[in-house]
């Protein structure tokens, strides 16, 4: 025998019991069925709804959305930067124009003839009294006998140079106006931060590319750059610059560098010209240019103190000579010496004499000819007395000087 059933007969109560517990099995099965579908599904159905709504709501709070009742909502925000940059430009973009550069020279014949020697930028920042005022840089005009104004639509209009600037590298001429359509709106420098948007409007490579766009970033602020404009491969001046990525090639310089709210912030002065250096280019600040091009405006020169003397730094003399030519002590670790003294200047009226060592102005430290150029330009006014501080055969001295005109 084996554990199978199947050696007995069957038993008819046994089958009758089984029938009944089929129907009340079935009976039980459709209970609950019903009770499923009234209570239990609406309401995981209502909690998953609920959930949906939750999830959405936090993602329209996190995107800075408020809940819009009744209505589910795409939470990603997409702002289309190019047509924003695109529609900027085409509004600044009639204030910038082209500069060119043009020098009369005489042919076989000895026939004077005028021809385009240099070509730049420049940025349309005013118009009164029929006239437009237009900023561009002192390198682009300089030695012109003529400029011209290139318009963005190709318009040529002859311009006066109103005065020009060689520390700062600006120049303003002035025009007619009847053809300017555009004059730029004018930034701060002061508020530009390290990352924002930045474009630049020039003409790079002359008149070719003229009216050409580039974009990057604001890659530094407050940069010194150093200056030879003797070619004496001594600095003569550090300019302060802001620093951007945006593609500035010859030809830009003087144009535009604006803001994302097309303001404009700089002038493109300079880049770095190196095989090995890509993206590092430099404007002057609004700022800084504003009252340089006023007083150009309105005097055509820029007016600075001066004392009177030829000097260089001392980091060009030799330690050795420190001690036995200039008999300088051992604490003193920089400063000016002074070579000529111009007769009947501020310098020789204070006495002032060859190989004498500057190392202070108004008790603040000269350690090179660029300190004390940016304390007098920067600091002080003509008329002004200062206080300086020098050394002689080794011993300290100290004299008053009053500030003359350059």
């Amino acid at each position: 025998m084996g554990y199978y059933n199947e050696g007995y007969p069957p038993n008819p109560h046994r089958r009758k019991k089984r029938k009944y517990y089929w129907v009340l099995s079935m009976l039980v099965g459709l209970g609950i069925g019903v009770f499923l579908a009234v209570q239990v599904i609406p309401s995981f159905a209502g909690t998953q709804n609920e959930k949906t709504e939750s999830f959405n709501k936090v993602n329209m709070e996190q995107n800075g959305q408020g809940e819009i009742p009744g209505e589910i909502i795409n939470t990603s925000v997409n702002v289309d930067v190019s047509t924003q940059i695109t529609e900027i430009v085409n509004k600044v973009t009639p204030a910038v124009v082209g500069v060119s550069n043009l020098m009369e020279s005489a042919d076989y014949w000895h026939q004077s003839e005028v021809s385009e020697v240099a070509t730049g930028s420049g940025v349309i920042y005013k118009v009164k009294d029929g006239n437009a005022y237009v900023v561009t840089n002192h390198h682009v005009i300089e030695g012109a006998d003529e400029v011209e104004v290139i318009l963005y639509n190709e318009t040529s209009i002859p311009a006066e140079i109103i005065g020009s600037d060689i520390f700062t590298d600006l120049a303003v001429l002035r025009m007619d106006a009847s053809n300017v359509e555009k004059v730029i709106d004018i930034g701060s420098s002061g508020n530009v931060k390290v990352g924002e948007p930045a474009i630049a409007i020039g003409n790079p490579l002359g008149h070719m590319f003229s009216s050409t766009v580039t974009q990057g970033v604001i890659s530094g602020k407050e940069r010194t750059i150093p200056q030879d404009f003797d070619q004496d491969g001594r600095a003569d001046w550090q300019a302060e610059v802001i620093q951007t990525d945006a593609a500035i090639n010859p030809g830009n310089s003087g144009g535009a560098l604006i803001n994302i709210s097309g303001q404009l912030i700089g002038i493109n002065s300079m880049k770095i010209n190196q095989e090995a250096v890509e993206g590092i280019a430099f404007s002057i600040p609004i700022d800084f240019a504003l009252p340089v091009m006023n007083e150009l405006e309105n005097t055509g020169e820029v007016v600075r103190p001066y004392l009177g003397v030829e000097i260089y730094s001392l980091d060009e003399v030799p330690q050795a000579e420190w001690k036995d030519t200039l008999k300088l002590p051992k604490d003193v670790e920089g400063g000016v010496y002074v070579w000529t003294v111009e007769p009947l200047s501020p310098a020789d009226r204070a006495g002032l004499k060859q190989l004498d060592v500057i190392t202070a102005l108004d008790d603040k430290p000269t350690m090179s000819m660029i300190d004390l150029r940016k304390i007098l330009y920067q600091e002080k006014k003509i008329g002004e007395k200062v206080k300086v501080t020098y050394y002689r055969n080794g011993k300290r001295k100290e004299t008053t000087f009053e500030l003359g005109a350059q």
